[in-house]
């Protein structure tokens, strides 16, 4: 049973940065996509009669509650909270859990359709985010975002920005990753994408809890085309009045030190300087891939590169792949001689954010 939970985790998990839009997006769908981000759909935003810059109430109720704010987690492609029914099979592996026990009572983990673009998952997201506020009683959230859930936070910025005080991203392909356009290229029949797309669609449902009628598996693959995120950042720029933290990951036992140590990182990332990690054989096929040249690989955690992870304050990074991230699969070692441990790093980052009066 195990084995086959783990396996199926593969599927659901691994494609966390292969996590949406067209890269070939033409002027009437780029026009109609900044009118949907100035003006959000009113099913999906609370009261879209509110101005995108008004306090979260509306100016009904000024008195909201300030720092420390509630903690949402935004996950990746292919991303869950409750697998096939499967209560203990979280995204982020315990992360929840283990959170609470060290006090962090408010921290909430929702869900978005797995496989679709980011447009359509920043809404959802910004719909629970807008539930969290009402629930707890805050003016604001901070967003911790795993791979494609940095996205969809950015999004939701975009659309709301007065309801979030920071977005802190774990190996976000903010700038792409070779890995879809590998990927496109050899499945570049639009016909065998849609049958794909509807196989997905037949399996999604029973397995995923938050899999909709309109997911697509190739929507994200194409957003992170070196097209598609092009497009999706001239749309997207960062809200001035929100921070922006950056992690990335890095595998395949590289210490990538020109890139990961930034002077101003913090202590709970110095202490991996010198760790380094053995990439995931379910990863190395696309760890190669990033990798392109043998003598000068390009430091990567198995699906994003260092350097395209690295948006607004970049702290650093952490041996981790892909799938160690979020303590995938099933809470498994990371791997021989790595001591990295993926509760312990949330733990530290969440107080990080505190210490930053969030």
């Amino acid at each position: 049973m195990r084995r086959w939970i783990a396996l199926s985790l593969w599927f659901s998990v691994a494609g966390c940065a292969c996590d949406g839009g067209s890269g070939s997006t033409d002027a009437s769908v780029r026009d109609a996509r900044v009118d949907a981000r100035a003006q959000p759909d009113a099913a999906e935003v609370a009261d879209a009669s509110i101005p995108r810059d008004a306090p979260p109430d509306g100016g009904r109720d000024a008195a909201r509650l300030g720092a420390p704010y509630p903690i949402v987690f935004a996950h990746g492609f292919f991303g869950f909270e409750d697998f096939a029914g499967i209560d203990f099979v979280t995204y982020y592996y315990g992360v929840r859990a283990d959170l609470a026990a060290h006090g962090e009572s408010q921290v909430f983990t929702p869900a978005v359709d797995p496989f679709n673009d980011s447009e359509t998952r920043g809404r959802a997201l910004l719909a629970h985010i807008e539930n969290v506020i009402a629930e707890t009683g805050h003016a604001r959230v901070n967003i911790i975002a795993h791979s494609q859930g940095g996205l969809d936070a950015r999004v939701a910025a975009n659309l709301r920005p007065d309801l979030i005080a920071s977005i802190t991203t774990i190996s976000t392909p903010h700038e792409g990753t070779p890995v879809s356009d590998v990927i496109l290229r050899i499945v570049s029949d639009e016909r065998l994408q849609d049958l794909v797309d509807a196989v997905v669609r037949l399996v999604a449902a029973p397995l995923w809890d938050a899999a909709g009628a309109e997911t697509s598996v190739f929507a994200p693959l194409r957003l992170f085309s070196r097209d598609g995120i092009a497009a999706f950042e001239a749309m997207h720029p960062d809200e001035p009045t929100v921070q922006y933290f950056s992690i990335a990951g890095r595998s395949d036992r590289a210490l990538a030190a020109s890139l990961c140590r930034v002077s101003d990182r913090p202590d709970f990332l110095r202490r991996y300087d010198d760790v380094t990690d053995p990439v995931d054989i379910l990863l190395s096929v696309p760890e190669a891939i990033i990798d392109n040249d043998v003598l000068d690989p390009t430091p990567n955690d198995g699906l994003v590169p260092v350097e395209s992870a690295r948006r607004g304050r970049f702290l650093g990074c952490i041996p981790a792949d892909h799938l160690d991230e979020i303590g995938q699969l099933l809470g498994d070692s990371p791997g021989l001689f790595n001591d990295f441990d993926h509760l312990a790093f949330y733990r530290d980052l969440v107080a990080f954010l505190r210490a930053q009066g969030l």
